[in-house]
């Protein structure tokens, strides 16, 4: 049920990209809506249950803030792709192996924390869900304004889609996984929190209040406190 969740939520947001065709607008408010339900399920579910299952409270901090730190790196060869910045320079650009590759690892450590037979996983398993649309559709939409081949565009999008799936499925099989379970999702729980507060509360258009943006928000925290 996860692997096929993880691979809808790209194909979702590459189909919205190909029969919708979003306005940057709709973009921006889908993006905010799933920042604000990560960061919520982070806060509520993940944080609690990292530190319940984990002693060494200094260990899950120091581990928290490398997830910061590792998302931090991996931004400055995505160009901020996690978050909906993938900028283009022209029709045709070489193939940006370097965001490929980042974004890859920041979707496999997404899968780490969640196994497929705990039935409590389920809100961080929607959070992902919801986190890899936006990310699909700006994914799509930068693979067609640079003119990349179908062919391409199918192989980028596949592989992507398959990296939280090959999370899951690595860390249910591999002993390593399983038994530093909390120190990985503390790792991960970094990544989650570093992602969503810039998605959340990077500058608006000379700092005006945009109430689309605060509803948005609003609605993403209130789903979780309704769900988790």
């Amino acid at each position: 049920m996860s692997y096929i969740l993880l691979i809808l939520s790209v194909l979702l947001g590459s189909l919205i990209v190909l029969f919708i065709k979003p306005s940057n607008t709709f973009v921006r408010l889908l993006l905010a809506f799933s920042g604000a339900y990560l960061l919520s399920v982070t806060v509520l579910h993940l944080l609690p249950e990292v530190y319940t299952q984990n002693t060494n409270i200094k260990l899950i901090g120091i581990l928290i803030l490398g997830g910061i730190l590792i998302q931090s790196v991996l931004e400055s060869f995505s160009k901020g792709a996690e978050h909906g910045h993938v900028h283009i320079h022209s029709d045709k650009e070489k193939f940006p192996w370097l965001l490929f590759i980042s974004l890859c690892i920041h979707a496999f450590s997404e899968g780490l924390p969640i196994h497929d037979h705990e039935g409590h996983q389920h809100n961080l398993l929607w959070a992902i869900f919801i986190h890899k649309i936006p990310i699909a559709v700006v994914l799509t939409t930068f693979l067609i304004k640079t003119k990349y081949t179908k062919k391409t565009m199918v192989l980028f999008l596949g592989l992507f889609a398959l990296m939280s799936p090959l999370g899951i499925f690595i860390s249910e099989r591999i002993t390593f996984f399983t038994k530093y379970h909390s120190e990985i999702t503390a790792f991960t729980i970094g990544i989650f929190l570093h992602i969503s507060t810039i998605i959340l509360f990077e500058g608006s258009e000379n700092h005006k209040f945009n109430f689309q943006k605060f509803t948005a928000i609003l609605l993403g925290i209130i789903l979780t406190i309704i769900t988790v």
